[in-house]
């Protein structure tokens, strides 16, 4: 097949699509070289921006007709670099998909674009006593196709579940441009359960149309911890008897001194600067059982050692105790030129053998870090501080931040919570899979995706770029699958 040029691509792919849909000069497609991951720039061949189902149909089919690669982008704000563009390929983005379609009031259900943000879903939903639970930390921007892709988390999982706990179904349409529904709005629906495989497919398999959310209904009464400690460790263990004490609370978060202190000096929440830990908890849920589960946990909490317990007086005390924990992410910019944020999942009770190794990494490499975690459900998130002008420092960040991984891997943990592989995380991949499960990964994509043109390069690494990297499974002498691509 001749391949075909970018001036011949960019007139095919407007005859069918509304004028100004195709951006082709240089100045119109430098603002989206990269997503949250800012380290890892890239340029793409054209950026499309389609408007209906039609235009994403279009779009894939002229794109497989010539072995264009294709890569899905929503707001940008994913933090793996899942949607770096390629090069030689289209990047398809999807902000004009940012209608919501309906709201089913009776069966607590929200039919939305898949450009819609995360938080004008609870802001539509909120006359009708409704809210949609997953609340990452960049929910203000963040939209609900990337959630979907990536499958978000944030500071309420722990109760409420990931995105995939909290979507009923998706429209994809497939490389080929056939739209499938997946799913139903019913709580199962017959054979295999695609519907999670396609929450956290990062891109690779179809590009998201249209998401059906599951809504809860506003709780009757919130209240809000805070905690500080005079050592991790301690925090760690309140965490754990907050746990199997059969406490669920509705989000369980920890912060270390450094995270403390820059969200103090960002946002004033009345953070006790001098801690070395700090937990916020919050239950949700009927008043009288709210307020047991306070007074349960304040129990628990003192007999873990925590030095200082306070209460949210209200509303506003308690979105700012938050305002803290979700600035956290850019108030840690303040204290360095850059930062490098990292996202592991290890079992509860390793927090704090976790966090000592971190420091242990730290010292050894000579870069801080700062950590801010989903406590309740083992996600890490260590930021770590860098300047990228001075030579050699990112190249040791990205070592810290895989020997981190490494560490989540050997206790039991996974590489990623919530922000998925993408580029950031393909070799740690290696480390957490062995070449049979990583030949079935390619198999699955390929079942969807037969050239690998949608996405290609992230989320699963090849068994070449494994063997390379010397990882501790792939070590058995099997050859890639000759169909498997080169990433």
């Amino acid at each position: 097949m001749q391949k075909i040029t970018r001036a011949e691509l960019a007139a095919e792919l407007a005859g069918g699509l509304p004028a100004g849909a195709v951006l082709a000069q240089p100045e119109q497609i430098a603002p989206f070289e990269c997503d949250g991951l800012a380290v890892y720039r890239q340029t793409p061949l054209l950026v499309v921006l389609p408007e209906s189902v039609d235009d994403v149909r279009h779009v894939l089919q002229v794109c497989s007709r010539h072995a264009v690669p294709v890569v899905t982008r929503g707001a940008g704000t994913g933090l793996s670099g899942g949607a770096l563009p390629d090069k030689d390929g289209v990047l398809l983005v999807m902000t004009k998909f940012n209608r919501i379609l309906d709201i089913d009031e009776d069966n607590r259900l929200a039919r939305v674009q898949p450009g819609v943000r995360n938080l004008a879903i609870s802001d539509a939903v909120r006359p009708y006593g409704l809210y949609y639970a997953p609340d990452p930390s960049s929910q203000i921007a963040c939209s609900i196709g990337g959630n979907v892709a990536e499958n978000a988390g944030g500071v309420h999982c722990l109760k409420y579940g990931l995105t995939v706990h909290n979507v009923r179904e998706v429209t994809v349409v497939t490389i080929d441009g056939e739209v499938l529904t997946i799913g139903s709005a019913a709580y199962d629906s017959p054979g295999y359960d695609l519907l999670a495989l396609m929450n956290g497919s990062e891109g690779m398999l179809g590009v998201i149309v249209e998401v059906l959310v599951s809504l809860q209904p506003i709780p009757e009464t919130t209240r809000t911890l805070l905690a500080a400690f005079n050592n991790v460790e301690a925090a760690s263990d309140a965490v754990a008897a907050i746990i199997s004490e059969g406490v669920t609370p509705a989000g369980l978060e920890m912060m270390d001194n450094p995270a403390i202190r820059a969200a103090e000096d960002f946002v004033h929440a009345g953070y006790p600067v001098d801690a070395a830990a700090l937990l916020i908890c919050e239950m949700d849920g009927l008043s009288d059982d709210v307020e047991a589960e306070i007074r349960l946990t304040e129990g628990l909490l003192k007999r873990a050692g925590a030095t200082d317990i306070r209460t949210a007086r209200d509303d506003a005390e308690r979105a700012l105790f938050w305002a803290g924990r979700k600035s956290a992410f850019p108030a840690v910019g303040r204290m360095s030129p850059d930062y490098y944020c990292m996202d592991g999942t290890i079992p509860r009770k390793h927090l704090a053998a976790v966090l000592k190794t971190m420091e242990t990494l730290s010292e050894e490499s000579g870069l801080r870090i700062a950590n801010v975690f989903h406590a309740g459900d083992g996600n890490l998130h260590p930021l770590i501080l860098f300047d990228a002008n001075v030579p050699g420092e990112l190249e040791k960040a990205e070592q810290l931040g895989s020997k981190i991984l490494q560490t989540c891997v050997e206790l039991g943990g996974t590489v990623t919570g919530e922000h998925g592989v993408g580029m950031e995380k393909l070799t740690p991949m290696c480390v957490q899979f062995n070449a049979g499960e990583l030949t079935q990964f390619h198999d699955l994509k390929a079942a969807f995706d037969e050239h690998g043109l949608l996405n290609p390069g992230k989320a699963v690494p090849s068994l070449h770029r494994c063997a390379e990297f010397g990882a501790m499974h792939v070590h058995d002498g099997q050859l890639p699958h000759p169909d498997l691509p080169r990433f």
